[in-house]
């Protein structure tokens, strides 16, 4: 992860002069930065203060949070459905409509159910 050389609240200090009037090109070369990275955080920070940008970052932090539970939950519904699937072709009707699994009718079949009983 890139390491941000201003914090916040120094970005919020560059830009105020900005909007009061001082050049950008010398807001640029006082803080040895590039004009882009200035246009950048305008469009970005524009009009906000710093109790705006904690609630920004507190929101981003909680949308990050929700997706990964929910990257889990699907995750877990998904294997949930593969098993469901996999138990209900185990399942199937007898003639006379009783429901038995292949376990049973192998034990069945080969003479082991007395040894299950």
């Amino acid at each position: 992860m890139k390491i941000d050389r201003f914090s916040e609240p120094q970005i919020l200090g560059i830009l105020k002069p900005a909007d009061s009037g001082v050049p950008v090109l010398e807001l640029c070369r006082e803080h040895g930065m590039s004009s882009a990275s200035f246009y950048k955080w305008r469009a970005k920070y524009g009009g906000m203060d710093a109790s705006m940008i904690t609630q920004m970052k507190a929101m981003d932090d909680e949308n990050r949070r929700l997706k990964k539970m929910f990257a889990k939950l699907s995750m877990q519904n998904e294997l949930l459905k593969r098993c469901v699937e996999k138990n209900r072709s185990a399942i199937s009707t007898t003639g006379d409509g009783r429901k038995s699994s292949r376990r049973s009718r192998c034990f069945y079949h080969t003479g082991l159910s007395h040894f299950w009983a």
